[in-house]
């Protein structure tokens, strides 16, 4: 396996550049998540380290060997596509092994290959069958199969889950993860959904607009946000924020003009009116079985989401009083957005 590094990376669509001159080290073995919206470049930037883009400016170096003018197969990286890309009229075994074959790799060790892949997955069952006749969920495996038996050092996944159902979704999730453990390679994956990238990630980087807007943990992505974009992308549901006419008189100060309050759905709790920070009318509640996500109004007629457990008694358009559970309160500035430590 390899690590990986990003020196100034750029690249550009005629007069739009859509990546903007990015650093990141990626170490040998890491899990690494690109997410952020629908636009912001991951999959441009994935394409560009699989070398199926060409980069405008700066250097791809993988395991220490700068690659920018290396061929895509020559890498020594294995890509999984949003696509299965498989081709129906072959059997499962003959799928994985085509890359094999075409590069002359000798039968005995296409067959090793391809049998200990499908051990991996399992999927020794299924050698025989054709596309026609798997899942969704059992293409994906034959897609992340023929990967595998590239014997990559660096393994790329652009949004490999997005045309699977939902159960399916996280049931493929876990297997890439413990693929990843029985691995133990360097994995990049690309999503734009952070339920995803916090589940598998061991490090996160969160992209806007062509820009990195923090690396880090899901943890410190989740505890400690840079600014206001990451704080809003990461967690589910997404971070309240309150402007100074939301908030009691307790906490105007502290709020003012030029500052935003941030908490998060489930770090706000009911309590008395003497020592709340919040004040909102109930307005619809989501019962997800395990809790509710319960939305409020400000008094400034602002929404907010509490998640709450299933004894809530509160009726639609009952006052409730709120404050946040310790140190679980954060504050942003209106001006650059970025989190302000008071």
């Amino acid at each position: 396996m390899a690590n990986l590094k990003l020196k100034s990376v750029a690249k550009s669509f005629g007069e739009v550049q859509v990546i903007k001159g990015l650093d990141l080290n990626i170490d040998d073995g890491e899990f690494v998540v690109f997410v952020g919206p629908s636009g912001c470049g991951k999959s441009t930037l994935l394409r560009m380290i699989a070398g199926l883009e060409t980069i405008s400016s700066g250097a791809i170096e993988i395991g220490d060997l700068m690659v920018n003018e290396v061929a895509p197969a020559k890498r020594g990286v294995a890509m999984v596509f949003q696509t299965y890309a498989l081709y129906p009229h072959m059997t499962v075994f003959n799928n994985m092994a085509f890359g094999l074959k075409q590069a002359r790799t000798p039968k005995a060790e296409i067959k090793r290959r391809v049998e200990t892949a499908a051990d991996i997955l399992d999927m020794s069952n299924l050698l025989d069958r054709k596309p026609r006749a798997l899942s969704g969920g059992q293409r994906q495996r034959v897609a992340i199969g023929r990967a595998i038996v590239r014997e990559p050092e660096v393994f790329l996944f652009d949004e490999p889950l997005s045309n699977l159902d939902a159960a399916l979704r996280a049931q493929t999730r876990v297997e890439i993860l413990k693929l990843h453990t029985r691995l133990n390679c360097t994995m990049i994956y690309v999503t734009h959904d952070q339920v995803e990238a916090m589940t598998l990630a061991d490090k996160i980087v969160v992209l806007r607009e062509g820009v990195i807007e923090q690396v880090g943990s899901p943890t410190q992505l989740y505890d400690e946000p840079y600014n206001k974009f990451v704080a809003e992308f990461i967690g589910s549901p997404k971070m309240n924020f309150f402007n100074q006419q939301d908030v009691l008189d307790v906490v105007k100060l502290k709020v003012g003009t030029e500052l935003l309050l941030g908490v998060r759905p489930e770090h706000l709790v009911p309590c008395l009116k003497n020592d709340a920070w919040l004040v909102g009318n109930l307005d619809l509640i989501e019962n997800l079985g395990e809790y509710l996500l319960v939305h409020f109004k400000t008094l400034s007629e602002s929404s907010f989401i509490v998640k709450m457990d299933r004894k809530i008694t509160n009726k639609v358009g009952e006052t409730v009083y709120f404050k946040p559970i310790d140190k679980s309160v954060h504050f942003f500035s209106k001006v650059t957005s970025e989190r302000v430590l008071l």
